[in-house]
């Protein structure tokens, strides 16, 4: 334990472990720390020994740890495998201590939405082989819904579980080199990276390498699991398509450093490097913010390991609502933190000030969709368009099969809730929209449906309070006959206060909500809507511009809002943020309310 404790705290956070470990012993469980070192006075040791830490000296202090805290204390998921089997063997699903812990494995139970389990991948920088994709496609097919959603962390999840093929889920996941391990509850989440990584004409930097490091070296080390909350980390190699990962706990975004730059009376090395970004959580309101720090691509794995560890001592254990990172750089500030990562290297980060770098190149909004020159001569990616993410099985596998027959084998997915097939040569294009047609998918689609994101919604999530992937459709089917986009524009649909559809950053952004139709109480799925969010350069978080909206109602509002903006931009090539952000709420909804009236 630490050498600052006074010997009253070091006896009373003896007492705390010794406790957590009689009510293991009492469960028949292992010593604590997953390991027969622990020492007898009830110290922490072993793979767990930084979070127990953690976890004591929140009691110590006085405070009350959550009652996920507890469950990780009394017993660590990845000691509990051979019990969720016999809970599956068995038909059962599990009580929410279990359905907690079950989400270490990648499982979520999602009653009453759904009696089943859903289960969601990791497949680092969202890039798998087509006949992994297939093999996927297999099991869901067998053993799940036979469906899959692409998802916001460029990630594939499976849905409608039943309780005894879980384990065989999971196991069939391991022999396709796949897993779900660390997927869901308090871990670090899909690596996401650019999804047109090492094919790009236009990137900095291929993130591959970096995603792929970093998903093994957590895959490999029980001690980065377990966290105060979930964390997320992108790689963003100033490709065409946005990673967001200015979204995520740690963004590293690749930068141009010229020459002339020093820190410490040191030059900089001009060339390529990772800018770091900390803080992002979308859900709260709060992008990720410049550093300073610049890191080198090879380092960038210690530098996030390092971060990993001072959250993990530092982080909020008894309010989950400000248990993420976040929480932790606003009562500390920036340089403080920095401070603490700095210790935990060993060494200094880099500062350099912005004047030594580059501008970064700027994303096509559709580069996720259609035919793109690779950087590779006669080779090109195609972007398939996928209806709010969902994939039938027979859809897949045979994506699968065009990627192996026209293209170079990898299924590239993205955080847009779409894939791109790549390496496809310039006489093989036609083959690939023509296949693609075939299976009931293009690689073209309107401007409005190219930026729709919805979540799963209430049909599988018992959070949302609206069904989001159905609305989202019924507004493009809407809007579509009505109105011509000629600028991109994203429509983000969430169910609830988690964001996973992250409806804060569109440009117009709906979040699920119960909308009250009688004094008695009464409800109906609808929407709260907000304007103006962005990412990248124009990063921002959405304003509220009406609350309370029906989901019938929700199409007919977005179509006034867009005509709106194409009726009074200022100039033909005004985008939606920039004209949503120059007007008050309140003269936009004005403006809104005459729009729809001369409809």
């Amino acid at each position: 334990m630490s050498d600052d404790f006074t010997p009253d705290q070091k006896r009373y956070l003896e007492g705390f472990m010794s406790g957590m470990q009689s009510a293991r012993t009492a469960r028949g469980l292992g010593p604590l720390g997953g390991t027969p070192g622990t020492s007898g006075s009830g110290k922490p040791s072993g793979p767990d020994k930084e979070h127990l830490e953690a976890q004591a000296t929140t009691v110590a202090a006085g405070g009350k740890l959550a009652e996920q805290e507890k469950w990780k204390a009394a017993e660590h998921p990845f000691d509990a495998y051979a019990r969720f089997k016999d809970q599956a063997n068995a038909g059962l699903y599990p009580k929410p201590e279990d359905n907690f812990r079950w989400r270490y494995h990648g499982l979520f139970y999602v009653a009453p939405a759904q009696n089943s389990y859903m289960c969601r991948l990791r497949i680092p920088n969202g890039i798998l082989k087509a006949w992994q994709f297939a093999g996927v496609a297999d099991l869901a097919d067998t053993l799940c819904g036979p469906y899959a959603h692409v998802t916001t962390r460029a990630n594939l999840q499976v849905r409608e579980i039943p309780a005894q093929n879980a384990p065989l889920l999971l196991e069939g996941l391991a022999d396709l080199g796949l897993t779900a391990k660390g997927s869901g509850a308090d871990n670090i989440r899909n690596v996401t990276g650019s999804a047109t990584a090492g094919i790009d004409p236009h990137e900095l930097l291929d993130t591959r390498p970096h995603a792929r490091a970093w998903h093994h070296h957590i895959l490999n080390d029980r001690s980065l699991y377990g966290l105060p909350r979930k964390f997320n980390v992108a790689f963003d190699g100033a490709g065409s398509i946005a990673t967001l990962e200015d979204t995520n706990d740690i963004g590293f975004q690749a930068i141009e450093v010229m020459e002339g730059g020093s820190f410490e009376g040191a030059a900089v090395e001009p060339g390529i490097w990772y800018r770091l970004t900390l803080g992002g959580i979308t859900g709260h309101k709060d992008l990720a913010r410049d550093t300073g720090v610049i890191v080198a691509p090879s380092d960038a794995v210690a530098v996030a390991d390092a971060i990993v560890r001072v959250f993990t001592a530092s982080g909020n254990r008894t309010d989950r609502a400000k248990s993420r990172l976040k929480y932790v750089l606003d009562s500390w500030g920036f340089e403080t933190f920095l401070s603490a990562v700095e210790e935990k290297l060993g060494r200094r980060l880099v500062r350099l000030d912005t004047a030594f770098v580059q501008p970064r190149p700027v994303y096509d909004r559709l580069a996720h969709i259609g035919v793109h020159p690779q950087a590779q001569p006669g080779l090109n990616w195609v972007g398939v368009a996928l209806p709010v993410g969902k994939l039938t099985v027979q859809q897949m596998r045979a994506i699968a099969a065009i990627a192996n027959s026209c293209g170079d084998g990898d299924i590239r997915l993205t955080v847009w809730q779409n894939l791109l097939i790549s390496g496809v040569p310039d006489d093989k294009v036609e083959d690939v929209v023509a296949n693609l047609q075939a299976i009931g998918l293009s690689a073209e689609t309107s401007i409005l449906r190219a930026g729709l994101i919805a979540c799963t919604g209430a049909t599988g999530c018992k959070f949302a309070a609206a069904h989001t992937k159905e609305d989202a459709l019924a507004i493009a089917a809407h809007c579509e006959p009505r109105i011509t986009l000629d600028t991109p524009v994203n429509i983000h649909l969430t169910g609830c206060h988690n964001s996973c559809a992250q409806h804060y950053i569109g440009d117009l952004g709906l979040i699920g909500a119960k909308v009250p139709v009688s004094d008695e109480g009464d409800t109906v799925p609808g929407y709260h809507i907000f304007v103006g969010g962005g990412f990248g350069v124009e990063g921002g978080i959405g304003r509220e511009f009406r609350t309370d909206v029906k989901a019938e109602d929700a199409p007919a509002l977005v179509e006034a809002i867009l005509r709106t903006w194409q009726e009074h931009r200022a100039a033909p090539d005004e985008s939606f943020v920039a004209f949503a952000r120059r007007h008050e709420i309140a003269a936009l909804q004005a403006l809104v309310a005459q729009t729809g009236e001369a409809a």
